[in-house]
C-alpha cells in the first residue's frame, strides 16, 4: 500500500518560446508507489521528467518534495533532495566493469586512494538487495545484455538512497525475457518503499506493474486513473482523447462475435 506523498506537483507549467509545453500538471507520487506516465509523443512527459530532474525549471506551479515547496535549479538539487532518474540512454561505460559503473563519481576513497573491496563489497550487497543476476561485478558492462545494462543503470541511480526514481523507457528495444526481468526489478524498488515514475509507451508493461497511470495530452493532465479501476481501452482514449479508436473498435467487434 502506498505510504506518504513524496513528491507532488502543483500547477507545473513551462513554456519554451513560443511553445507551451506544460499546463497546470498535478502529479503525486508516494512510498511505495509505481505511477506511469504516458502520453503520445509531444505529450509533455520528456518536459516533465527534466522538470522534476532539475534539466529544466517550470515558469509557474510549485513542485513539493515531502510536502514541502522547493525549487530544483539543478540535477545536482534534485539528486541531493533524493530523485534519481534514469534516462534511456543509460549513460553507462562500455570500457569500465560493473563496479566502476556504479560508483562513477562517487567513488569510496581511503586515504586518498580508491577503496576497490569496500566499492566490490557493496555492488555485490546493493545487486543481491535487488535479485539482479550478473555474471560478475568485474566483467565490462559492454559484455552485458540489454536487460542487464538496464538493471544496472538502474541500480547506479540507487547509491545514493534516492527516494523517487524515475525510469524513462526502461522496456524499449528489450526482448520479453529481458524486459521481464526489468519490470521484475520496478517490482522489488516498490517493495522496498521507493515511489516510481515510469515512463512507458508499453501499455502491457504499464499494467504489469503500474499502481497508478497519469496520462498527459498536448502538455496537460488528461487523466489519472487507479490500475485496479480502469482497462487499457479507457487508458488509450485518454492519451487520444478520443472515445472511439482502433482498440475499443476491436473489443467491440469482438463483444459482437460472441453475442
Amino acid at each position: 500500500m502506498a505510504g506518504e506523498t513524496v513528491l507532488a506537483l502543483r500547477g507545473v507549467s513551462k513554456r519554451f518560446g513560443a511553445v507551451q509545453a506544460l499546463t497546470d500538471i498535478e502529479l503525486e507520487v508516494h512510498a511505495g508507489e509505481v505511477v506511469a506516465l504516458v502520453g503520445d509523443n509531444g505529450a509533455g512527459k520528456s518536459t516533465l521528467v527534466k522538470a522534476i530532474a532539475g534539466v529544466h525549471q517550470p515558469d509557474e506551479g510549485v513542485i513539493e518534495w515531502q510536502g514541502r515547496p522547493v525549487t530544483i535549479h539543478r540535477p545536482q538539487d534534485a539528486q541531493q533532495l533524493g530523485i534519481a532518474t534514469v534516462y534511456q540512454d543509460l549513460a553507462l561505460c562500455d570500457n569500465l566493469d560493473v563496479v566502476a559503473n556504479l560508483f562513477l563519481g562517487r567513488e569510496i576513497r581511503r586515504l586518498g586512494i580508491l577503496d576497490e573491496v569496500a566499492m566490490e563489497k557493496r555492488s555485490r550487497g546493493l545487486l543481491d538487495t535487488l535479485s539482479i543476476r550478473i555474471p560478475s561485478v568485474r566483467i565490462p558492462v559492454a559484455s552485458l545484455s540489454g536487460g542487464q545494462r538496464q538493471v544496472v543503470a538502474i541500480a547506479r541511480a540507487l547509491i545514493g538512497s534516492p527516494k523517487v526514481v524515475m525510469l524513462d523507457e526502461p522496456t524499449a528495444a528489450l526482448g520479453v525475457e529481458q524486459t521481464a526481468q526489468v519490470l521484475d526489478l520496478v517490482e522489488r524498488l516498490r517493495e522496498q518503499d521507493h515511489g516510481v515514475i515510469l515512463i512507458s509507451h508499453n501499455m502491457a508493461d504499464v499494467m504489469a506493474v503500474a499502481d497508478t497511470v497519469a496520462v498527459l495530452r498536448l502538455g496537460r493532465n488528461n487523466g489519472v486513473f487507479d490500475k485496479r479501476y480502469t482497462n487499457q481501452e479507457e487508458i488509450i482514449s485518454a492519451i487520444t482523447g478520443a472515445t472511439d479508436n482502433a482498440v475499443t473498435r476491436r473489443r467491440a467487434r469482438g463483444q459482437e462475435g460472441s453475442q
